[in-house]
């Protein structure tokens, strides 16, 4: 009887083996200090908020003509309401500016 004896680490889990360790060096390699993830999940954060702020403006520029539009409506068709609805429609547009001014200069972006 011819007996092949096999070593304690077989061809496939050499492989395999090899393959775990290679991996867990790339995973090191690329591993950021804590410092760094902080800072580029800020940046990413202030980008978003910069986004947030120009639709802020956008949505007080859209409620600004919509308003208009209205006011001027109520106005040409002598409505007793039309002061009323001005203000409103003013205000709604200042507190969209201001805050996002507001918050952009609170937060520092």
């Amino acid at each position: 009887m011819n007996i092949v004896r096999k070593g304690l680490l077989s061809r496939p889990f050499k492989g395999l083996l090899l393959f775990g360790v290679c991996t867990l060096v790339a995973i090191v390699a690329f591993a950021q200090s804590g410092k760094t993830g902080i800072t580029n999940a800020t940046n990413e954060v202030k980008g978003y908020f910069e986004v947030g702020t120009l639709l802020m403006y956008a949505i007080g520029a859209l409620t600004g003509i919509v308003g208009a539009v209205k006011v001027y409506n109520k106005w040409n068709a002598g409505e007793q309401d039309t002061g009323k609805v001005a203000a409103s429609w003013f205000g709604s547009c200042i507190f969209l500016v201001v805050v996002a001014t507001v918050l952009k200069g609170f937060f520092g972006v």
